[in-house]
Order: structure tokens, then sequence, then C-alpha cells
């Protein structure tokens, strides 16, 4: 087990591993001679330093990526790429566990762990090749491995070589953060830099966080046969989530067997002889009432950081604070020639998001646009079982509009896909502004998959009519969209306009 304090490397005894680190840091890579001056210097290796890299010499522009460690980042080495791989597996164990209701006898699911974990290791380093040194060389990037930081407003160094530039982007990313729990900077614990590395199943397993990746994690190492325990300090899961689609995720952890701890306070985190021991209190009334859980493996899932440490951002004139890079909504930092992109500035810490700030980047600081970041639509998902999504603005949103929005909900009981599939635990919700789409909630078995039409109505202005005349394929669950549509329509259809309607076809028969 490694401690999260510990920068962390890939496993080098691995072949899958080695393979990746041969793709994302070659070991026998020697930097390039800097050129006199570069269009773009790109702080960061990750998926908006690759975009803002890739896509700036894909223009003409002459380009620099600087990345102190691997090429891809989270996503491909410690976020989207490897917990995927793992919720994969988890899936068929829930599938298998469903099978007889389906008419299938599975019997007892056994799961191999060192064998999922190899498979995610070989996939992350199938995928890899797209994040590649080589790959980007030959897009026409010079590419340095190494510390960069600022000398001033116009100067990066790394190692002993300066790259002048012309415009730069600061797209360091970001790092779990730990809660300040007394005792646990203390004890041994993983984080999602370092669950990753696990070769035996923990049998029992504490996690300090009930949001997206606490969830999804839990819920896994669930499924694979650990004693999962999440702690949140709110009273449900997913506490970004509507309260509806939190409720029904926590019926299905429970169901896979997670204890769930939510609305406490965790006072103090220790180690006896071994045991890893979470205190807790919970609030009842005017009293708390303690308690106390153990564990052979502690997961903190609470929170990120910004990576701007050692940037050595004040000679450049970049202003930063807890949250990150300072940018203005054209995501220009401080200094006018230095933008920054992705985790290390934006308030969505997702891969989609680190993409769409990077092409806007892009604009903003080669050819002087104007575009802004809070025109941007950015979809959540959270890829439990089931998948829980969301874009735009939220129940309480509507709640609080005083009439000026209205919500319009599908059971998927009432959507014949899920019926036949058995997943009617679901729904598709979406908030309108007299048939404007403003928002949408999908609890699903692929509502990351299915918010992409949302968000494609709401970037483009599109209404509930637009989705109820959209045909949609027979039968999807998709086809929950165009019924929120056909209700819409129905309510629009007020007393004055059926009595008109009365008349025509009187009129007409």
């Amino acid at each position: 087990m490694m401690h999260a304090a510990v920068d962390t490397d890939i496993a080098s005894d691995d072949a899958a591993d080695r393979r990746l680190v041969e793709h994302v840091h070659p070991p026998a890579w020697r930097n390039p001679q800097a050129a006199a001056s570069y269009d773009l210097v790109v702080l960061g290796g990750g998926t908006a330093g690759l975009v803002s890299a890739m896509g700036a010499a894909g223009l003409g522009a002459r380009v620099a990526l600087v990345e102190r460690h691997l090429l891809g980042g989270d996503c491909l080495n410690t976020g989207c790429v490897p917990s995927k791989a793992l919720i994969r597996s988890a899936r068929v164990v829930g599938e298998l566990r469903r099978a007889d209701g389906l008419g299938v006898i599975a019997g007892d699911a056994r799961v191999d762990f060192p064998a999922v974990m190899r498979r995610m290791r070989e996939r992350r380093a199938s995928i890899a090749v797209h994040d590649a040194a080589a790959r980007v060389q030959r897009a026409g990037v010079d590419v340095f491995f190494g510390d960069g930081r600022f000398v001033d407003a116009r100067t990066i160094l790394v190692g002993d070589q300066r790259l002048r530039f012309n415009r730069a982007v600061i797209a360091t990313g970001g790092r779990p953060a730990a809660p300040p729990i007394p005792g646990l900077d203390a004890v041994p614990y993983f984080t999602n830099e370092t669950i990753f590395t696990l070769t035996e199943l923990p049998r029992r397993l504490l996690v300090i966080g009930a949001g997206p990746i606490g969830c999804e994690l839990g819920q896994a190492f669930a499924r694979f046969g650990s004693a999962v325990t999440i702690f949140g300090e709110k009273p449900q899961v997913l506490p970004r989530e509507s309260p509806a689609a939190a409720a029904i995720l926590r019926r299905r952890l429970e169901s896979d067997g997670v204890g769930l701890e939510l609305g406490v306070q965790l006072t103090r985190v220790q180690s006896e002889s071994g045991t890893l021991i979470v205190h807790y209190e919970r609030e009842e009334g005017r009293s708390s009432s303690p308690g106390f859980d153990t564990a052979d493996a502690i997961l903190v899932a609470a929170g990120r950081a910004p990576n701007v440490e050692g940037l050595n951002l004040k000679a450049a004139g970049v202003t930063s604070t807890r949250q990150g890079v300072w940018v203005n909504d054209q995501l220009q930092t401080s200094n006018r020639r230095v933008f920054a992109s992705g985790d290390v500035c934006s308030a969505y810490k997702f891969t989609h998001a680190a993409d769409a700030t990077s092409r806007l980047v892009l604009q903003n600081a080669l050819f002087y646009g104007r575009r802004k970041a809070s025109t941007l639509v950015i979809p959540w998902v959270t890829y439990t079982d089931p998948e829980v999504a969301h874009v735009g603005i939220s129940e309480a949103t509507v709640a609080s509009s005083n009439g000026r929005f209205t919500t319009i909900t599908v059971e998927l009981s009432d959507v014949d896909r899920s019926v036949v599939d058995d997943d009617t635990e679901g729904f598709v919700m979406v908030h309108h502004e007299r048939g404007r789409l403003r928002g949408c909630t999908i609890v699903a078995p692929h509502a990351g998959e299915m918010i992409g039409e949302a968000v494609y109505a709401i970037t483009h202005g599109g209404t509930l009519a637009n989705l109820s005349s959209t045909v949609q394929p027979y039968p999807t669950v998709a086809e929950a969209f165009r019924k929120a549509g056909d209700i819409y329509r129905r309510q629009a259809l007020t007393p004055a306009r059926r009595q008109w309607l009365a008349r025509y076809f009187r009129w007409t028969r």
C-alpha cells in the first residue's frame, strides 16, 4: 500500500505497465533542442495539454509541450481509463447476480481480482498509444519531459533549456486532496492515484467520500468481494445530484452490500496492529453519537487540488488561488499571453471539460478570439450501476424559480425497453422554460451515453417539441426523450386550444 503523499509511479515489473510507460514517458527519450521561439508552449501533458498542443500544431503553429511525469495525465493513468475498466468487470458481476430473474442460471460469480487488475493494465496500455510521445512528436510538437517553470512573462525553463513563447497554456491538472482528519496523514491510505496498483483484493475497505469516485469504486470493490463502507458528510450519496437520483443509487449500493454512513463527521483515523480505524460522529438533534469502523484499507475520495506548485507563476505575473489558476471568461490569466485549461482552472474536473476548454483556448490564444467558457454546456456522469448523468439546471433551481422552469419526468417503468431489460429503476427528467430545454437528469444503465442528446439540445437551443418530433429507434431507453416531448405537447394543449380544435373538427366533418 502506498501513502498518498508519496509521488507514485506505474508498477515497473508489469509487462503492460512497461508498455504504457514506453508510450507516455519513454525511458530512452531525449528532449529536443529548443527552437528560438514558439507560437505556443503548453505546460502539462494530460487531456487539456495534449488537445492544446496537438490542435495548435495541426493548425501550423510551432508548439512545445512540457510534461513532468506521464503523458495522458490523470485520465489515462490514474482516472477515467483504469476506473472504467474495473467498473466494466464489476458490471458483469452485477449482471450475473441478477441473471436468475432473466431466466439464466449463472450460479455464484467468482472474481479473480488479480486477473481483473491485469486486464485493466492491459487495456490502459492499449489506449496509451493515443497519448504516446512519438505520436505527439509526429504531429509536429516538440515534447519535453521535465519540470517546467516560468522565469519571466514570456519564458519557461525546462532543465537547462529556455522555451520562449508568444502564447502559453497552463494545463497542469490536479491531484487528490485529503481532508484534514486528525491522524489520517499518519496511516497508509489509497487515492485514485494509487488504488490501481493493487494486486490483492482488500478484505475490508473504508471509503472516505460519497461523491462520484467514492461511489463508483466503492460499488466496484463491493461487487469484487470487499466489505465496503462509504462515509459521507452530507445526508445523501452524490450530494450534487438530484435527491431522486441519489435515492435510487443508494438503494442499489445497499443491495450490493455497501455500508453507508452518511451525514457523519470523521473525527479521527488511527492504526492498531495493522488494523485501520475510522472514528466518526453523527449529529442527532442537539447531541451527537460516536461510532467507529475498522478495515485493512482506506480509500480517500474527497476532493481535488490544483497542480500549481513549482510553476513559479509569480515570475510570469500569473495569479493563482487555492482553487487553481485564476482566469477570466476567455480562460486568460492575469498575464495576457498566458491562458489556462482543464482541472487547474476549471470547476468542472472532467476529461471532456478539459478537451472543451482547450479547444476554446486555441481560438482565443492563437486567433484573438473572444469565446467564453461560461457558454460551454458541460455534462456530468457518475459511472455507477445504474449510471447518473445530468446537464444544465437542477431540481433545486427549478424549485426556486417561481414557476419560470418546469419539470417533466419519464419513469423507466414506462419505457418498453427498460421493462424487457428488467431495468426499470430510473428515470429521464427534463427541465424546461416554456418548452426550451434547460436541464436534464438521467438515471439509467447507460445514462452517460444518453445525456449527449440533451447536451446537444441545450447547446443548440432545442425544445421539447423538437424531442417529440425526433424519431427514436424502438425499443430503446432513448425513447424516454420522445415521451417527455409528447407530455409537453399534451400539457401545451390548453382548454382554449381544445375548444378551438373541437370547433375545427365540427366544421370539417
